[in-house]
């Protein structure tokens, strides 16, 4: 997605309305009620877009820029796209972050003839089609969430609101400003909305810059809360926002701009939206976006999701499950009760593989059910969406059935699925109305339906006796034309084609060369001409206009029988959305659930220990990413073990991670991290055990980058991020860092490191990993009392450098810089030179002067005052006004000669 604005999106200025026709008129009045959006002007089977729109769509793409007609003495540009095809053309414009609006004919043109010759066929915006309001499936990832966001600030409180319009879901979090980004990246929006006076705060802007989805301005006042409630309170239809709970005023604000949004987006359509589900600022694990990037959560430092912790473990068979699924690692919890009650989905489900084979098979067949809602309550869903409604229902049913009773008396109490599941089947359970929703379509709908309602042949035989006897006028008439053609040919011995248009209806269709005969005048031909043409002449007979007639009139009464039935369909839908989507979502938690077992069994996954402690315990564990990559080739991966205790009680806080370059220290930092993340989600954990006391917020500072946009090296990047894990870390915390310091001056990069581990240690005393090659701070062992050692092991052996990936205790005595040198292949002679070098300089290290004497180093003690010299001591015992221009002399010689030994 495009990266967000850098201010309010401003409208070019529209053409004058005067001297233009009726067409262009009504275009221009389309255009000013959607001035920042590309306008899509339906005109027969094309989609027509003019001046300014044509110009930019013409450049983005890669269609033909033409002119039509002039416009106060200038052409019109003008650019368009077929009917059929737009689909794919929007798809690329919301790709590179514009908005269209879809201006559709909304009569026939046969009405508008019949108000005179000069009537403009009535057109209206029937939809702003924007990155965060998509709901076809040709336009959405199937596996990933489409999110659109709103940020309010109110009171010194900031929230996010959040709408998956294509599922009907909402959420809100209400947060403290400085955790905006993190809220925000955890939701991954396409769109994110934001009142246009935060544009210019400083406080906000890093956030929404983070929020890697396209910021779009609102005007302040849609934000008020008074406004806001009130337009909330309609887009649910309900008095009072009372029965969603409590609202703070910020939480109130960012879901005005949602609705507001929606209201001008959607074009009066009310989309079928759950309540607001709300969770505070305690319920998730916070992950800014920089350690999200880091540790290649959800999408890889590329932009892609193969090589993603998520691609990693997912193991998902339907595309709701895959969002929900998504979702959970993207906002893994904090509370260690509602982490339990996830694992113990898993655990249970890993217990009974019949059980999940069985649920995973069933799943397969499975529809995107709440998408299929969404489309429909909107009006843009079709016949395969019912289908899809259908299956889903008929499969929840199936799938209910699979498992045991939720309380059985002969049951043990505990025997029972877990709370998680329980409640996923309660879901499951069809209430009548779905019942009777499941019992009208498959009795009704046809088993593979076509794609749009107005095609018709999509209600089964049988189903509605009226739509059967339009149905039978309208195939026999058609027999009987073939009839009438044969005929005709008989009688006329003329070779007759029944041919059909809009203008003529049906018509017999011959060469011009074989109509001679026809066309000299007699009395008793019973064959009337009608149309000549260049090849062709057409002609007419009575008995085929009363049958046109009749044709044209059961054809019409059949899709009007169809569309009456779809649409009936469609309102039980709609007033039915909230239970459809209750099933959808449970399908999809099971998915999930089922999905991280059988990950869990594939790799040898274990339960971890999630309490209210601050320990952190691994044994084993191992990086799930690189582990399967290292697998798929054939090798063997080493895990490792990892203590931490925030409360430094029976091991250390912060462990300094010392070694060579490529030894896997980068990949060690990261495993840990990523242990944190797939124990708070529910899911199991790639290790032999790992006890895990709950994380609050999780940072990351693992590899290098640059943000050139807003002119920041390396360097400013990585103090940026350090100092914002020095301001918001709490002991609850868990912090990764690797090469602190690494892009500046040798010891101006140690003492920030080092001032950096301390802080981390004594003020923020959070569990912390700290790779480093400063090999000083090992020294950080002896003077801080929770602080360990670790280094990953190297060898050499016969001249070669060989990396065992193993974490063990104790620092690493060298950083074998050179030797990796040569394994990348740099040149043997730069290589042979780099030893000489280095041998010189570790040779010349002769300074008595040790790392715990600089002042820097030593802020608890007074530096030592420097050792005097001869010359010091001489100069203390002479008195210069005792002294006689001889003996001043005899000094100055005797001080000349101690200080030039």
């Amino acid at each position: 997605m495009n990266a967000p604005l850098a201010h309010p999106p401003k409208a070019d200025a529209l053409p004058s309305a005067e001297g233009v026709t009726p067409v262009m008129a009504q275009f221009l009045a389309a255009k000013a009620n959607a001035p920042d959006a590309i306008l899509f002007f339906r005109m027969g089977d094309f989609y027509e877009l003019f001046f300014r729109d044509a110009e930019i769509a013409a450049a983005a793409l890669g269609i033909t820029l033409t002119k039509r007609g002039k416009h106060q003495g200038e052409d019109i540009p003008m650019a368009g796209v077929p009917v059929h095809a737009l689909e794919g053309y929007l798809a690329r414009l919301i790709r590179q972050g514009f908005k269209a609006a879809i201006c559709e004919q909304m009569e026939d043109p046969a009405e508008a003839r019949k108000r005179g010759s000069k009537a403009v066929v009535r057109r209206d915006i029937v939809r702003v089609v924007t990155p965060g309001t998509l709901t076809e499936d040709s336009l959405l990832d199937a596996r990933g969430a489409n999110r659109l966001a709103a940020v309010a600030v109110r009171k010194g409180r900031a929230a996010v609101a959040v709408v998956e319009l294509s599922a009907g879901v909402v959420d809100v979090v209400a947060c403290a400003l400085e955790d905006l980004g993190a809220t925000l990246a955890s939701f991954r929006p396409s769109e994110v909305l934001v009142p246009d006076r935060l544009f210019s705060d400083e406080a906000t802007k890093d956030a929404l810059n983070g929020s890697g989805g396209v910021v779009q301005a609102l005007p302040q006042a849609l934000g008020e809360p008074v406004g806001a409630r009130s337009r909330v309170e309609r887009l649910y239809g309900v008095s009072s926002l009372d029965g969603f709970g409590t609202f703070e005023e910020a939480e109130v604000s960012a879901l005005g701009l949602v609705a507001a949004y929606l209201e001008t987006t959607q074009a009066g359509k009310i989309p079928a939206l759950a309540p607001p589900r709300r969770s505070g600022d305690t319920g998730f694990l916070a992950i800014d976006p920089a350690t999200r990037l880091s540790l290649e959560i959800d999408r890889t430092q590329r932009g892609e999701r193969e090589g993603s912790l998520l691609a990693s473990i997912d193991r998902t068979v339907t595309s709701g499950g895959a969002r929900a699924l998504a979702e959970r690692i993207a906002r893994p919890l904090r509370d260690p009760a509602a982490i339990n009650d996830g694992l113990d989905a898993v655990e249970w489900l890993l217990e009974r593989r019949d059980l999940r084979r069985d649920l995973r098979e069933g799943l397969k067949a499975s529809s995107d059910v709440a998408r299929a809602v969404g489309r429909l309550v909107l009006g843009r869903g079709g016949p395969r969406d019912l289908a899809g409604i259908r299956n889903g229902l008929a499969i929840a049913e199936g799938i209910a059935g699979l498992f045991p009773p939720v309380r059985d008396p002969s049951m043990e109490p505990l025997a029972g699925p877990p709370l998680r599941i329980a409640a996923c089947l309660d879901k499951l359970a069809l209430t009548p109305e779905l019942g009777h929703l499941l019992a009208a379509l498959a009795e009704g709908l046809v088993q593979e339906p076509p794609h749009l309602a107005r095609d018709g042949g999509f209600v089964n035989a049988g189903f509605r006796p009226e739509l059967d006897e339009a149905r039978q006028l309208r195939d026999d008439s058609r027999r009987v034309v073939a009839d009438l053609e044969a005929r005709a040919v008989q009688q006329s011995g003329v070779p007759f084609k029944v041919r059909h248009n809009a203008v003529l209806g049906y018509f017999l269709e011959t060469t011009a060369k074989a109509a001679e005969p026809l066309m000299r005048p007699t009395g008793e031909s019973p064959f009337i001409h009608r149309q000549t043409l260049a090849n062709q002449v057409r002609f007419t007979t009575v008995e085929l206009s009363e049958l046109d007639a009749k044709i044209s009139q059961a054809g019409h009464r059949a899709l009007a029988i169809e569309g009456e039935t779809f649409e009936t369909w469609r309102r039980t839908v709609q007033s039915l959305a909230q239970p459809l989507q209750a099933v959808a979502e449970a399908l999809a938690e099971l998915d999930a659930h089922a999905a991280l077992s059988e990950w869990a069994e594939e790799v040898g996954a274990v339960r971890p220990h999630v309490d209210d402690s601050l320990c952190f315990e691994v044994s084993a564990g191992r990086h799930p990413v690189v582990e399967a990559a290292v697998k798929a080739a054939g090798d063997p991966y080493t895990p490792n073990d990892c203590r931490l205790d925030g409360a430094g009680q029976g091991c250390a806080r912060l462990s300094i991670v010392t070694g060579p370059n490529m030894a896997g220290k980068s990949t060690f930092l990261r495993q840990n991290a990523l242990l944190v993340v797939l124990a708070q989600a529910g899911a199991f954990v790639p290790a032999r055990s790992m006890r895990l006391g709950v994380v609050d917020r999780l940072f990351s500072r693992v590899g290098a980058g640059d943000d050139l946009a807003r002119g920041r090296s390396t360097f400013m990047m990585e103090m940026v991020e350090t100092a914002a894990i020095l301001t918001q870390a709490t002991g609850r915390s868990f912090v990764v860092l690797d090469e602190i310091g690494r892009g500046t001056a040798t010891y101006d990069g140690l003492a920030i490191a080092w001032a950096t581990a301390e802080a981390l240690h004594d003020r923020n005393q959070a569990r912390t990993l700290f790779a480093t090659h400063y090999h000083e701070l090992a020294g950080l062992e002896t003077r801080l009392a929770h602080v360990c050692n670790l280094s990953m092991r190297a060898k050499e052996w016969n001249g070669e450098l060989v990396f065992l990936h193993e974490a063990a205790p104790g620092a690493a005595d060298r950083s074998y810089g050179v030797q990796v040198a040569k394994l990348a292949g740099v040149p043997s002679a730069v290589v042979s030179r780099a030893r000489e070098v280095l041998d010189r300089l570790e040779g010349e290290k002769t300074s008595n002067t040790s790392l715990n004497d600089l002042p820097l180093f030593a802020m608890a003690e007074p530096p030592p005052p420097p050792p005097s010299s001869a010359v010091d001591d001489a100069l203390k015992g002479i008195d210069p006004d005792e002294l006689t221009p001889r003996e001043a002399l005899e000094a100055l010689y005797r001080l000349k000669g101690l200080a030039g030994r």
